[in-house]
């Protein structure tokens, strides 16, 4: 539930995100306790300090508060099925 801790972590997965070529603003962050269920489907009074997360993408902005969230706002990729012969297939 430590702010400081959570900062660390963003901090460092950031720079890893942006090494393999991802834009850090286009991630949420959320921190979360599995534990307990902390900011996973609701958001939890535990962390005063977390606001909300925010992303960026050339698709507009997305907001929320808990990991539920962030995972709905999570876009599919785009499928060029109006070139010749790209037929998708999911298994």
């Amino acid at each position: 539930y430590s702010e400081a801790r959570f900062e660390e972590i963003k901090k460092e997965v950031s720079s890893y995100i942006k090494k393999i070529g991802y834009n850090p603003a286009a991630v949420a962050f959320v921190p979360i306790s599995g534990w307990h269920g902390d900011n996973m489907l609701e958001s939890t009074d535990k962390m005063p300090w977390f606001k909300g997360w925010a992303v960026e993408r050339k698709e507009g902005k997305a907001d929320g508060k808990c990991l539920i969230e962030a995972l709905d706002a999570i876009l599919p990729p785009s499928r060029p099925t109006e070139k010749p012969l790209r037929l998708p297939l999911q298994v």
